[in-house]
């Protein structure tokens, strides 16, 4: 039959398989975001060629090659996931994540071929890549969301916020290169436009909440964003908001704002490899001392087969911190061996309390993210609409935007159903 103190050194086992496989799932997020970013640069290639740049076809095809590597990288991470049943904490919704992201890379070269051989619009690629990446950064949420230690879980939440932030600084791109391209910028790429760099505020403000402690990734991330205002993608994007009135654009000014943009987003990249660095060493720290714990653990309970039961109920004698220093092996041993059943349950409830905080912004964004497809559906709104409407109601009515969309949801028993779409 098995002891106590069995039980507790396979607590602490336990403890570092946990933290082993949220080291591998940290590998993971970064080669995720890694091919992320390839996958951005490829994307913005593609449109440039796809606008009968010629002089594109080159870089297009070096970049395949390169975010090709990185879905490689990518690929092997994933093979080095522990995929047995119930080894992971919501794995059901990480797998299904993954499967999904797999079945777009699968799907990809078709996709390339179609933008080599130009036989796509520029429009639907950029939508094809979108996609895609959307699907890799559902992957590192869904990472975020099966961390069991607090201190990882902060920095993956981190990271999933400012990598969805990069991506959306790539829409930015996108969005206004074509505006200078064509000359103009109309209202609803104007409305598209003001939505993305509140959306990637918004991002990056949670990512330096939760990065905190990472010094160097939120310092390097500072430094880039006031470089970036004061330098020249602050005066173009000043240029196409005071133009959106006058729907008027110098087109010459195109390549310079994606020049600078792409500046912007590979500094990004720098700042995002950064915090993988750190999560990972993180990760590396937390399981030294999880093993220098579990080597001291059995060490002292070694010395002893069990802990007398009389030991556990005398409370007076532990409290009695000089009498049990002046007593025998044995005594000095049933406390520290009771200091560490105590202390071990503690932290582990501090743990606990401390994840339920970090889970909760997750669990805030799944509700605001299900009250906007709501509305997109029932409202016909786009994104954008949908969240100005979440977010002017809860200023209206000085609430918190999670309050407001969980009423959202509450109601969607009664929302009426879309008109029916005109017959032709």
């Amino acid at each position: 039959m098995r002891s106590g103190t069995a039980f507790l050194i396979a607590a602490r086992q336990c403890e570092i398989h946990e933290l082993q496989q949220l080291t591998r799932t940290s590998a993971l997020v970064r080669r995720a975001g890694e091919c992320v970013h390839a996958l951005q640069r490829e994307r913005g290639l593609s449109n440039l060629w796809l606008g009968a740049g010629d002089e594109f076809g080159d870089a297009l095809r070096a970049q395949v090659g390169e975010t090709r590597e990185r879905e490689s990288a990518l690929r092997s991470a994933l093979d080095g996931l522990d995929t047995s049943a119930g080894r992971v904490g919501n794995g059901a919704r990480l797998y299904s994540r993954i499967a999904y992201a797999l079945q777009g890379l699968d799907a990809l070269a078709g996709l390339r071929a179609e933008v080599l051989a130009r036989r796509i619009r520029t429009d639907a690629s950029t939508r094809a890549f979108i996609k895609l990446i959307a699907a890799l950064l559902a992957v590192v949420f869904e990472a975020a969301d099966t961390a069991t230690e607090p201190g990882i879980s902060r920095r993956l939440v981190a990271m999933f916020h400012f990598l969805q932030g990069k991506e959306l600084a790539g829409q930015e791109r996108a969005t206004v290169a074509a505006a200078f391209a064509s000359g103009r910028l109309d209202a609803a790429a104007h409305q598209h436009w003001l939505h993305l760099i509140d959306s990637q505020e918004r991002c990056f403000a949670v990512f330096v909440e939760f990065a905190s402690a990472a010094a160097d990734a939120v310092s390097r991330w500072r430094e880039l964003e006031s470089a970036a205002r004061a330098g020249t993608l602050g005066q173009l994007r000043a240029l196409a908001a005071d133009a959106a009135a006058e729907s008027a654009l110098p087109a010459s000014r195109s390549r310079e704002w994606f020049d600078a943009c792409t500046r912007r987003i590979d500094a990004m990249h720098e700042v995002e490899a950064a915090l993988a660095d750190e999560l990972l060493a993180l990760c590396r720290r937390r399981i030294a001392d999880a093993e220098t714990e579990l080597a001291a653990h059995a060490a002292l309970l070694s010395d002893a087969a069990s802990l007398p039961a009389g030991a556990f109920f005398d409370a007076a004698q532990l409290l009695d911190v000089a009498a049990v220093a002046a007593m025998p092996i044995g005594p000095q041993l049933e406390r520290s061996v009771l200091d560490m059943v105590q202390e071990q349950s503690q932290r582990l409830q501090a743990m606990g309390d401390e994840l339920q905080a970090v889970r909760a912004t997750l669990s805030e964004r799944k509700v605001v993210e299900r009250a906007k497809g709501l509305l997109m559906a029932h409202r016909r709104l786009t994104e954008a609409e949908a969240h100005k409407m979440l977010r002017q109601t809860a200023m209206n009515q000085n609430r918190r935007l999670i309050d407001v969309a969980e009423s959202v949801l509450a109601m969607s028993d009664f929302l009426a159903p879309p008109p029916p779409s005109p017959s032709r």
